[in-house]
């Protein structure tokens, strides 16, 4: 055997003796070990830069929880979406039904996963394609075109209208059985494929397939309301909305938002997609009808400047993030400043790859997405910290808070929605004309929708 090949125990030998020799590899160990590696790499001096007061900010309702589900995507739409009703309205606080989209995304995922089977019919069942559609054909993730697709379609509705259930707090449960009658119903359409049957009499299976998948969700979910009683009360207890309404009624009324107007930028510098150009991920959607994702590649500082420009118009904003990443989570700290791991090893760890190098990498992805609903601007205008809704109760960061430092905006914000207004002339006519570059289902712009 190649002695250069293996660990030997000179090599060990030399690694205790370098670590020993140095006083602070010691104290690390020490202070790592009892208490973690992030508590022992805070940085007093970074935290207290996080104060909560902005510059420029938008006051939104109570906090919503998406407890022990992956539906962070469907949190900060609606939450973008209950801003205008509580501003609209002058309510104290509103919120909407995070059941009811979870219903309809299941079921039209289950719908986009059968369609995928059959069309990949002649793929290899050991292939990475089949690999992919079947590790997570109903995750708990999506986009923001994804739910612009739903709301379209279905409406929305007030969370009265449609609560929450065990299976809507916690999915483990209804994912995991709704996954496997798919993989099995995606085993039948094969195997029936491979014995001679016809398109027409496959489609006429996977309609019967999805009646199979209603049964499921209205039993995990209830059935959602065709239509529904609303009374709304100001900040002043006056009835200021009162009627009965379908859900795209009360879309149309309440919400009163034209959803094409908001275009999805994303910021990946990596040499697979030139920025100015538009971007789509293959087979990522729910609603077949309705299409995939479309996003427009562009610098990081443009999604700032549409970010700020839409914030100072009193309207929060959407954004897909790496939320793991340099992330205190009991107090709601995104701050690279706020960590200092490479110290705390003495060699670099957080800082041994570039943002495109960790997007290559599989080091960095989306993992998930809140609301920006206020930054603090320097004496140029330029960012300095921004304010975060996000979706994990109250009792996180800071009543419900987090804040996001600019320079971790820099390293960790991938994609933001804004309307349309807010690009350039030259912007628009890419994103509203441009053929789309296909990137892999795999790819790491498309991951947020493969959250659980």
């Amino acid at each position: 055997m190649d002695e250069m090949a293996s660990v030997t125990a000179d090599d060990l030998a030399a690694a205790r003796e370098e670590f020993l020799s140095e006083r602070a590899n010691v104290v690390a160990k020490n202070a790592v070990s009892a208490n973690g590696v992030r508590a022992a790499a805070r940085v007093p001096e970074g935290v207290g830069a996080n104060a909560m007061t902005f510059d420029v900010e938008v006051t939104q309702g109570d906090r919503c929880d998406q407890q022990r589900s992956g539906r962070c995507w469907m949190f900060a739409s609606l939450n973008t979406m209950r801003y205008r009703v509580i501003k609209k309205y002058g309510l104290k606080t509103f919120e909407l039904s995070q059941t009811y989209p979870l219903f309809w995304d299941k079921l039209e995922k289950s719908n986009w996963f059968f369609e995928n089977i059959l069309d990949t019919l002649d793929e290899p069942l050991s292939g990475r394609l089949l690999a992919y559609l079947l590790e997570a054909p109903v995750g708990d993730g999506g986009q923001w075109d994804m739910f612009k697709s739903l709301v379209k379609k279905y409406g929305v509705v007030p969370k009265e209208a449609m609560p929450e259930t065990a299976c809507s707090r916690n999915t483990s449960e209804m994912d995991s059985y709704l996954t496997r009658y798919l993989r099995g119903a995606a085993k039948r359409l094969r195997e029936s494929y491979a014995a001679g049957v016809g398109p027409e009499d496959l489609e006429e299976m996977k309609k019967e397939m999805m009646g199979d998948v209603y049964h499921l969700l209205v039993t995990c979910l209830g059935e959602p309301p065709a239509s529904f009683e609303v009374r709304l009360r100001d900040k002043n207890d006056e009835l200021v909305l009162s009627g009965t309404f379908t859900p795209q009624e009360f879309f149309e009324t309440a919400i009163d938002m034209n959803v094409d107007d908001f275009v999805s930028l994303i910021s990946a510098p990596t040499a697979d997609k030139p920025f100015g150009h538009v971007y789509t991920v293959s087979r990522l959607g729910n609603v077949v009808e309705d299409g995939g994702v479309r996003y427009l590649n562009l610098p990081i500082e443009r999604l700032k400047d549409a970010a700020i420009a839409q914030l100072r118009d009193d309207l929060p904003v959407w954004f897909g993030c790496d939320v793991g990443q340099s992330f205190i989570r009991e107090e709601g700290i995104m701050d690279t400043a706020a960590l200092d791991v490479d110290a705390l090893f003495g060699f670099e760890v957080e800082g041994c790859m570039d943002r495109a190098e960790r997007l290559d990498y599989g080091e960095s992805l989306m993992t998930h997405a809140m609301v920006l609903e206020g930054v603090n601007l320097d004496a140029d205008g330029r960012p300095t910290l921004w304010k975060v809704e996000n979706s994990w109760g109250k009792d996180h960061g800071r009543n419900g808070f987090d804040t996001l430092s600019d320079l971790w905006f820099d390293e960790y914000v991938y994609q933001v929605v804004v309307d349309r207004k807010y690009l350039t002339e030259e912007e628009r006519a890419a994103f509203d004309s441009e053929e789309p570059t296909v990137l892999a289902p795999w790819d790491p712009m498309g991951s947020l929708a493969l959250a659980r």
